[in-house]
């Protein structure tokens, strides 16, 4: 939608958000991509200004009465008020502070207003020039306002609407019997328009879904909805970052999960890591995340302080998980579960190093008999040589 990666707020008002409503079932995301969608296309808008307060002038200039020069007027002070209103709101929008949407889009229909006046009052005067220059710069601005507003298809229908119609009602009193093919003609193409900017809405919006879902299924595991191994070094770099390299991954691996799934079936299995997934959601913490990196291997990251805090959450985790669980058809299991945690910085910096140490220690609980939680050793520091000393002195 743009170049900047900008936030807009939605609009607030009752008629506003009738008209940028982009459908009960499309997401709040997209909903906002489609409000920034309103302020983007600069180029555009800055034509479409220029182009609107030239036409003004000039016929003002050459039709000096004063509905012309209340036309004129109008215009230069309804596109400077939408340009300092734009600007504003790109401004709040990059410090992430509340925009004023619902003035902008109140701006841009008083816009629409403004340039279908012109032609109305410019077809009247019956002076060919004026009218032949104002109706094409009306319709100039319906291309850009198809362009520019598709994202929000009822503001963009309006603003058609109001646009060319005057120019439909026009026609009968311009004292030229064959002006009258307007009547047919306008009605005709505000429809085209209209359905050219719905359809363009439409195939925007399903994109736009496609694009998220795959973005999803590519950070996800399709069984059970947790992170997948790309979500999770994702999640890990951004909590490194953000932490100062403060964060505990803790690795989780069922215990006895073969058994079911040899004795029960693959569906049974399955059915058994959505419920194991489940309860991992609801026992970490909102900030931690929950991933299936593949089989019965789960990981926590979370960011626990130490080891004292870390310890007590991987012994609920395993005390919970080792709960049993009713399948399909009523079947009841019991698995467990055995952990090994790693923290960074202390086992390193990136999902390696981490993963390495996790899975050590993860070994070291099942070959202490299983259902037990341990935390990684921490790395022996390397012994400094001479030849070391002389070669870090020199």
């Amino acid at each position: 939608m743009q170049g900047e990666t900008l936030r807009f707020s939605l609009p607030r008002w009752r008629a506003t958000r009738w008209l940028t409503d982009a459908g009960s079932e499309v997401p709040t995301d997209i909903r906002v991509a489609l409000i920034g969608g309103l302020f983007g296309t600069l180029p555009i808008f800055g034509a479409g200004v220029v182009n609107t307060i030239a036409v003004s002038v000039l016929i003002a200039l050459r039709i000096p009465t004063w509905p012309f020069i209340l036309w004129c007027a109008f215009d230069i002070l309804c596109c400077l008020a939408r340009t300092a209103v734009l600007m504003i709101a790109r401004r709040r929008a990059a410090r992430q502070q509340e925009t004023p949407t619902d003035l902008y889009i109140l701006l841009g229909v008083a816009w629409a207003a403004g340039v279908g006046f012109g032609a109305f009052i410019s077809l009247l005067s019956g002076d060919w020039v004026v009218a032949t220059l104002a109706c094409l710069s009306a319709t100039a601005m319906v291309g850009g306002t198809c362009f520019r507003n598709f994202g929000a298809p009822r503001m963009a229908g309006l603003m058609i609407i109001l646009t060319l119609g005057p120019c439909t009602l026009a026609t009968p009193f311009m004292n030229e019997p064959i002006m009258l093919i307007g009547l047919i003609q306008l009605p005709f193409y505000i429809y085209s328009m209209l359905r050219a900017s719905f359809g363009l809405n439409a195939m925007l919006v399903s994109t736009m879904q496609a694009e998220r879902a795959h973005a999803f299924q590519a950070r996800h595991d399709v069984l059970t909805g947790l992170s997948n191994r790309v979500g999770l070094t994702r999640a890990l770099n951004a909590s490194l970052a953000r932490q100062d390299g403060a964060v505990a991954l803790i690795y989780l691996d069922l215990d006895g999960f073969k058994a079911v799934n040899d004795t029960h079936g693959h569906v049974a299995g399955d059915r058994l890591l959505q419920l194991v997934s489940e309860r991992l959601r609801r026992l970490v913490r909102s900030g931690d995340l929950v991933a299936r990196i593949g089989g019965d291997e789960f990981i926590v990251l979370s960011e626990q302080p130490g080891s004292g805090p870390l310890k007590r959450l991987g012994e609920r985790l395993i005390r919970e998980i080792s709960l049993p669980y009713v399948l399909d058809e009523g079947v009841t299991v019991t698995i467990g579960a055995s952990i090994g945690i790693a923290r960074a910085p202390d086992h390193g910096l990136d999902m390696e190093s981490l993963m390495s140490a996790a899975d050590a220690a993860l070994y070291q609980a099942k070959s202490g008999g299983k259902s037990r939680c341990v935390i990684a050793a921490l790395p022996k520091p390397t012994p400094v040589t001479p030849l070391d000393t002389c070669a870090q002195t020199a």
